[in-house]
């Protein structure tokens, strides 16, 4: 069994905090973590419809045999839950590591806990496997372009299951559950279109207009689903970085998923050729390494730090990790060969910023350095200072 890079820190928050949140996608191994890391605490499971109509019915009464915690898997489904746990909290003002709950639902289940359990939870976002944690196991790291097909849900591993057996199927309990559960959708084979388009824009700035068009529904419908996308940890907005430069700066989003196997399904890749020859191989590897770096944030417990930047003169950078004391740039490209084209927006950078130190490209080729710059392989990521 590959060892969770997040194991380390969710035990240390519970030793801190009554309560401990699981956030990520179904399937990114939450239930597991949270069954290996707590094994003497009772596991209830809100996927099993009796378990929902006890905790609905009296909630109270329900709570009652888990005065000494339990874990609550997939909460969402009984958020009322949540104010009645409050009061098991802080009736035992002194106990921590009570409850560990978990969600496959980002904004709904923080929105709830935001009223309830302010300053008595941690969260913790569980993402599926990072290239980390694809090391650590018995079969090491796949080839790129196996990785991008596969993504990196546990089961594909665990299981050997194909991405072309796997994804369909996942998109479709996605569809048929999950976004009922979020937004009643009359027309979910709509959704559906939408999500295909969406992966067609992977790595791009956000055009709602021309995801409106494409998708046949209005731009208002086409935000609302954008939200249910990052509620569920399908894909989600990476944001432009603003400084001192203001107006001049582009203000759109960029669209990345959560996951390169599932995009490479919507887009009906199905072997590693397929991958190699499809004229977004380039974007999805950005968005693999995009990935990386937020996996490792939200596996020590800390919130998305990136960011990309592009003003309206062509300066731009993939890439901006924003730390204590300064902003750091970072490049990504898919070639092998390192060319000083590579730098020319660090550069730039590094020219309107001169406090900045540290500077990355990621690549195929081989781990160097040029230019006060780290050209680091793909495969030695987890070297940047994140």
């Amino acid at each position: 069994m590959i060892q969770r890079a997040a194991a380390v820190k969710i035990k240390y928050l519970a030793r801190k905090f009554p309560a401990v949140g699981l956030l990520g996608p179904r399937q990114s191994g939450k239930t597991t973590l949270a069954q290996e890391l707590f094994p003497k605490k009772p596991y209830i499971s809100f996927e099993n419809q009796d378990n929902v109509l006890l905790a609905t019915k009296d909630p109270r009464a329900f709570l009652s045999a888990y005065s000494k915690g339990a874990i609550f898997d997939e909460i969402q489904r009984v958020p009322q839950l949540l104010s009645y746990m409050q009061g098991i909290i802080d009736a035992q003002p002194n106990k921590v590591g009570l409850f560990i709950i978990t969600g496959s639902q980002n904004l709904l289940l923080l929105d709830t806990i935001t009223q309830t359990l302010a300053g008595r939870i941690a969260f913790i976002h569980l993402l599926p496997f990072s290239l980390g944690e694809l090391k650590s196991g018995k079969n090491g790291i796949p080839t790129l372009n196996k990785l991008i097909l596969n993504g990196g849900y546990p089961r594909l591993y665990d299981k050997k299951i194909k991405p072309t057996d796997y994804y369909p199927n996942y998109l479709l309990t996605y569809v048929e559950r999950d976004v009922r559960q979020i937004k009643n959708i009359s027309n979910l084979a709509m959704f559906q279109r939408f999500l295909k388009v969406c992966a067609t824009r992977v790595g791009q700035e956000i055009n709602y207009s021309s995801i409106s068009n494409d998708t046949g529904v209005d731009q208002k419908t086409i935000l609302s689903w954008f939200g249910i996308l990052e509620a569920s940890f399908i894909a989600f907005r990476l944001q432009p970085f603003y400084n001192n430069l203001g107006k001049r700066l582009t203000q759109m989003p960029k669209l990345y998923f959560y996951d390169t196997g599932l995009c490479c399904s919507l887009l009906e890749l199905e072997t590693e050729s397929h991958v190699n020859t499809h004229p977004l191989r380039g974007a999805l590897f950005e968005n693999l390494i995009i990935l990386e770096l937020i996996k490792t944030r939200f596996n020590n417990g800390q919130r998305n730090n990136l960011y990309f930047w592009r003003d309206r003169t062509g300066n731009e950078i993939d890439v901006l990790m924003e730390q204590s004391g300064q902003v750091v740039p970072l490049e990504i490209k898919t070639a092998s060969t390192f060319t000083s084209d590579y730098v020319k927006g660090i550069r730039y950078w590094k020219k309107i910023n001169p406090q900045v130190q540290d500077a990355y490209v990621v690549f195929t080729g081989k781990t160097a350095e040029f230019d006060s710059t780290q050209l680091l392989n793909w495969k030695e990521i987890e070297r940047i200072k994140n």
